[in-house]
């Protein structure tokens, strides 16, 4: 059986017009599952913050609002599994079971968010957890994991690797309202940290993960030690 990767691909990558991106993801990893198998969270991004942002105004509640996250990054990721074609799963896995069933296919397997209240980063490390993966890769705008924000701060440091416990103090003030989750979370930070999953953060982008999934060190490893 091949090894199983698990990828959070970022919500950015699913915007309004940009078509040929989503299109030269599906070649990606139509070339990568020939190494191993893919399976791939989409996340919610613009769109799904601009759903929420509306709700949010109308009165509706965070799960509500989280459940409508949900079903947008479900809808991203279809995009991704139409691009995909007979490569893929046919349509996104609605829990853990079903994702688990999907992976034993040995198909391309693409789904968005599984539960209210956790974000896509979370989903994705459950999805890890759950399949086995050898290496969990969290793909966002950013090419790591950076002692301050680099896009305020021009002289921020960037960590090759970063022990969990350190990364978990960074995020102890982030917030955990709908929409508003960011490069990791302390959810998925400790099912990292109790399955001891093998995991980066880094740049989107093909070439990058490419690199990542051949054993090149890219963007941040999270130590477990």
């Amino acid at each position: 059986m091949k090894k199983r990767i698990v990828v959070k691909l970022s919500g950015s990558l699913f915007g309004f017009e940009d078509t040929k991106t989503l299109k030269q993801y599906a070649e990606f990893f139509v070339k990568m599952s020939k190494i191993c198998q893919p399976i791939i969270i989409a996340g919610g991004g613009k769109i799904a913050r601009h759903y929420i942002s509306h709700a949010r105004s109308s009165g509706a509640d965070e799960s509500t609002l989280d459940e409508l996250g949900i079903e947008v990054s479900r809808l991203n990721a279809k995009l991704l599994i139409y691009a995909l074609q007979d490569k893929a799963y046919p349509h996104p896995p609605v829990n853990l079971k079903e994702v688990a069933t999907a992976a034993d296919s040995g198909l391309i397997v693409v789904t968005g968010g599984l539960h209210p209240g956790q974000s896509t980063n979370a989903t994705a490390a459950l999805i890890a957890e759950k399949v086995r993966a050898s290496a969990f890769f969290n793909a966002t705008d950013v090419d790591g994991v950076y002692d301050s924000d680099p896009n305020k701060n021009k002289n921020a440091s960037k960590f090759k690797k970063i022990p969990i416990k350190q990364l978990r103090s960074m995020l102890v003030h982030q917030d955990a309202v709908a929409g508003g989750y960011d490069l990791m979370d302390i959810v998925a930070l400790k099912v990292i940290e109790r399955s001891k999953l093998k995991t980066r953060i880094l740049k989107s982008d093909p070439k990058v993960l490419e690199k990542a999934i051949k054993g090149s060190p890219e963007g941040t490893e999270i130590i477990l030690t």
